[in-house]
């Protein structure tokens, strides 16, 4: 039976060998069919079998679509696998944060990072994500149009700058959100074509670009420390928390770290959720059924009031809406590490240097482990009589030591601007399919127009 995330018993080990993959193109290899499409790309690969090799540019790799292989991947990381060496748009915007860095530096970040996000202070958080949601609302009319994608960015961003930066103007909101949208453009655009390849010295006109956004965000982050510290007195936002946080030495996080875990927290606040969001009112648009039991679900908790952190754990249908969504259309879409010396998946030895892969998008699609892969069918996640769903086959957050730490975070997020908005209103969203576009996070390939409706 699934839990919270989304892992089970699974069934007895499958044995496991690598098949071949594409050919490829002399020093290329596949990156040109991956930067086409990546998701169809994976899927492909996925046609192989569950264990498949190919090359990225002069890189050997393997890709990996079995729960069982996933996990490895997610439970050995630091001690088998290696954080890969991102391209330059990726560490221009993120630097060294504890998402990308490695070994004792990571562990050290860790532990200063992961108190301002644990289960007690995401309930000091929940008051602004209902409030926050409950302005939004509050401008908005039956009848109306709207953009779902700039009024998610828009509302996620208020968010964040309220519970990490503990500021509380459009224009904070707005300065980051500019930025933050170019850098995630870019990075995307770097990862999946020949910039993933080029030296870091190579000038190119999107290299200039995330350059000029990560000034901005460097800007707005100085600006905002600077503001905490002379204000002097205790806050209650995350970066109040990362300023006081002390490592096991009584060492403060430096001004660099601070800027790389503020941006990072960013990120996971705004990005992911704000994302998670537009997919889930695509989806309940086109399912009424799911959608009338959302609203009988926050009727039946609800009433007329506004939900608070409490309702997070009685709202179980609103959340298996927002699980199912991140399984039809994960934020993220894929996940990589590099073998270290003696890594082996799935009872295969990993030379040193090979960069194992496998991708949300893929897996979480697969019949093989979901029913239906394609229907979106929020009642799989019930507690109690859901589907059985197998460890790892479903992994929107990652897993293991490197699981993402705003999980919790985003999962109350979603579930009360959810909670809050589909109490009142209803989103039809005009009509026509709505593709993904993998960048940074897995975003719709155009607008998101919808007619407002009150309930």
């Amino acid at each position: 039976m699934s839990t919270e995330t989304g892992q089970a018993v699974d069934a007895e080990p499958r044995s496991h060998r690598i098949v071949p993959g594409p050919k490829g193109l002399p020093f290329l290899g596949s990156l040109p069919q991956f930067g086409k499409n990546p998701l169809a790309f994976f899927e492909r690969l996925r046609s192989h079998g569950d264990m498949v090799g190919w090359r990225f540019g002069p890189n050997s790799c393997v890709y990996i679509a079995d729960p069982d292989c996933i996990g490895e991947l997610l439970t050995e990381t630091e001690r088998s696998f290696d954080q890969p060496a991102l391209g330059i748009a990726f560490r221009t915007v993120m630097g060294n944060g504890v998402v990308v860095a490695r070994g004792t530096d990571w562990r050290r970040k860790r532990s200063l990072v992961q108190p301002s996000v644990r289960p007690k202070q995401v309930r000091s958080y929940a008051a602004t994500m209902a409030s926050s949601t409950v302005e939004l609302a509050d401008t908005w009319s039956g009848g109306e149009r709207i953009d779902i994608k700039r009024e998610m960015a828009a509302l996620t961003q208020r968010i964040a700058v309220r519970t990490i930066f503990g500021v509380d103007t459009a224009a904070d909101a707005e300065a980051m959100g500019r930025a933050m949208d170019v850098a995630q453009q870019e990075i995307g655009k770097e990862f999946a074509g020949i910039g993933a390849l080029l030296p870091d010295w190579v000038p190119t006109p999107g290299r200039a670009r995330i350059k000029k956004a990560a000034a901005v965000i460097d800007a707005e982050v100085s600006r905002v420390v600077a503001r905490h510290r002379d204000g002097g007195d205790e806050r209650p936002d995350l970066l109040s928390r990362l300023l006081t946080a002390v490592d096991e030495t009584g060492a403060h996080l430096t001004d660099q770290e601070i800027r790389d875990e503020t941006v990072t927290l960013y990120i996971g606040g705004h990005e992911t959720t704000s994302s998670t969001l537009v997919w889930a009112w695509y989806l309940l648009s086109r399912h009424p059924r799911v959608r009338a039991a959302l609203t009988e679900e926050l009727d039946r908790v609800l009433g007329d009031r506004e939900p608070e952190f409490d309702d997070y754990a009685r709202l179980t249908y609103t959340q298996s809406v927002v699980k199912e969504t991140l399984r039809l259309y994960p934020t993220i879409w894929l996940v990589t590490g590099v073998a270290k010396e003696g890594a082996r998946i799935g009872g295969v030895p990993m030379p040193v240097g090979t960069r194992v892969w496998t991708s949300q998008w893929v897996t979480q699609r697969d019949a093989r482990w979901f029913p239906e892969p394609e229907e979106f069918r929020p009642e799989r996640w019930d507690p109690e009589t859901g589907d059985d769903i197998a460890e790892y086959a479903w992994f929107p957050f990652g897993g293991g030591p490197r699981v993402c730490l705003g999980t919790r975070f985003a999962m109350v997020e979603a579930v009360l601007i959810l909670a809050v908005l589909a109490r009142r209103f209803e989103l039809d969203v005009d009509p026509g399919v709505i593709g993904p576009v993998p960048s940074l996070t897995l975003q719709p390939d155009r607008e998101v127009m919808a007619t407002i409706r009150t309930r």
